[in-house]
């Protein structure tokens, strides 16, 4: 009996099978699952970064006028690096250069997302008046988490797997996929990357979300760790991937990328700490700041009195008893 038990567990977790369709369609309309994941991804980062942008003060939905420019931005910038690092996919021979385009089949770059959303977050942050680094802080446990879920979209897409594997967690792709590698027998099973990466991305957030209560890690230090942490991870996932990409001294150049992540993260950390020692005062730069209903504008523009909403967690303990938050 208990044999039998242990087998059938055994044969249930033999391989992690892999979605038989990757899209639907609404009449004319053509839904790809791939799509619907990175739009829940986007939904979740602003909902998070919005609860917590609003505890630090800022008014409530700020981060949709800033997502307004930076997704855009971030989504055009994740095409575009994916197909410089990807050249010979779409402009080698045989290849369609007219693919480039086709984003809905998958192929968005996380590190020309960053980029990209980067430039739009600080065009967004110069437009609505919060400080940079705040938003950024306040983003980085949220957008680990859209990059897990995200990640599905490469699992129902059968792309961006591993080395082939025994494992008992061995992800089934379909031997008459694209992505399959050739020479390579029928039912072969491979390392499940997506699944890796979702698993340490939703342990980075609940790290994150640790990191970030009180103070310790405000002037952009919690993105410095998010970069860090995503970066750190990367490198293993993407060190036994097995797609096409460019290679730069034996090493893909997303593995690259994420070294370098790991570098400017823990540079921001550092560089951070020493430029800004003590705690951020308001999500506002000077003369930006939003009143709430229900405050006290002091006659210094620097200072406010909140007498709405108790104080947050992110405010030292010397400033909590006191009604006054300085910039």
């Amino acid at each position: 009996m208990i044999h039998a038990a242990n087998s059938f567990a055994l044969s249930v977790v033999s391989s992690i099978p892999s979605p038989s369709v990757s899209f639907i369609d609404l009449g004319p309309l053509r839904i790809h699952f791939y799509a619907l994941c990175i739009i829940a991804g986007i939904i979740a980062a602003v909902l998070l970064t919005n609860h917590r942008l609003t505890r630090r003060g800022a008014e409530p939905w700020v981060v949709i006028d800033i997502a307004l420019v930076a997704v855009p931005l971030a989504i055009v910038a994740a095409r575009i690096y994916h197909v410089l690092t990807h050249w010979d996919f779409y402009f080698g021979p045989g290849a369609d250069p007219l693919t480039a385009l086709y984003i809905w089949e998958g192929g968005i770059a996380i590190y020309g997302a960053l980029i990209g959303g980067a430039v739009g977050a600080w065009l967004g942050c110069r437009w609505t008046g919060i400080r940079f680094w705040t938003f950024a802080d306040a983003l980085a446990p949220g957008i680990l988490l859209a990059q897990a879920i995200g990640r599905f979209g490469n699992w129902f897409n059968q792309e961006l797997f591993g080395l082939p594997t025994d494992l008992p967690w061995g992800l089934e792709i379909d031997s008459d996929n694209a992505a399959f590698p050739p020479g390579l027998e029928a039912g072969t099973l491979f390392h499940p990357t997506f699944l890796y990466e979702v698993v340490w991305n939703v342990l980075g957030v609940a790290v994150l979300l640790w990191l970030g209560r009180g103070t310790r890690m405000q002037w952009g230090r919690l993105f410095g760790a998010y970069l860090a942490w995503y970066s750190a991870g990367r490198i293993v996932w993407e060190s036994i991937r097995i797609d096409p990409s460019e290679i730069i001294l034996g090493l893909r150049t997303n593995v690259w990328a994420a070294i370098l992540g790991v570098v400017i993260g823990l540079a921001i950390i550092v560089i951070q700490k020493r430029r800004h020692p003590g705690f951020e005062p308001s999500p506002y730069v000077p003369g930006r700041e939003w009143a709430p209903e229900g405050s006290v504008q002091s006659q210094n523009t620097d200072d406010f009195v909140d007498v709405s909403e108790p104080q947050s967690d992110d405010v030292p303990a010397s400033t909590a008893t006191s009604s006054v938050a300085t910039k």
